[in-house]
């Protein structure tokens, strides 16, 4: 025999008794989700139809067994014995004799095994970089071969000169300090660094 109870919007809670055994089950759906949570009691056969009692945050199961009476209280998706309960001042919900108790969750196609993944191709080589062409804003200029850069009539050269440049109008720098040396000198007079010529 089994029974069911609307305990409000979309919660119903079936009940029914086999062999001894109560099940219990809370079924909860909201737009496009439907949960369920089931327990399982030793009652014993029941000798009357069950009662459900509406409290302020669920319900309480009153089951009347071969064994003596039991309460069973819902709250929220949990389901659990309880005391002795007072059930007075409690609203009694309207049950309902249905045919068959729900099945736990409907059947799913077992899932089907996930294919190894193909391999992947190894890397291509990277291209050459190509020589970086001089780059220009406003009156500055800089190039990387050799490194050099220009801003209006001052220039700062590192690595080897450009042949063909008889007169050499730049200024000369101190490798280890910074310092503005001359063409003609070989030692730097700030720090006394050897200057290559």
């Amino acid at each position: 025999m089994a029974y069911s109870c609307k305990l409000g919007t979309g919660r119903t809670l079936y009940l029914d008794n086999a062999n001894g055994q109560t099940t219990i089950t809370l079924s909860s759906s909201a737009s496009g989700q439907q949960q369920q949570a089931s327990s399982s009691f030793q009652t014993g056969s029941w000798t009357a139809t069950p009662e459900v009692y509406l409290t302020t945050d669920g319900a309480v199961v009153k089951l009347q067994a071969e064994r003596g009476s039991h309460y069973i209280r819902v709250h929220g998706s949990s389901i659990g014995v309880s005391e002795a309960f007072s059930l007075d001042a409690l609203e009694q919900m309207q049950m309902q004799q249905i045919s068959s108790f729900p099945s736990a969750s409907p059947s799913m196609e077992p899932m089907k095994p996930i294919e190894p993944m193909k391999p992947m191709e190894p890397m291509k080589p990277m291209d050459p970089m190509h020589p970086m062409k001089p780059m220009t804003m406003g009156n500055m200029q800089m190039s990387l071969d050799p490194m050099e850069m220009r801003m209006g009539n001052m220039e700062m050269r590192i690595g080897t000169s450009t042949a063909g440049s008889a007169v050499s109008t730049a200024q000369h720098f101190c490798s280890q300090c910074g310092t503005s040396v001359k063409q003609e000198d070989r030692f730097c007079t700030h720090c006394g660094h050897r200057l290559s010529n």
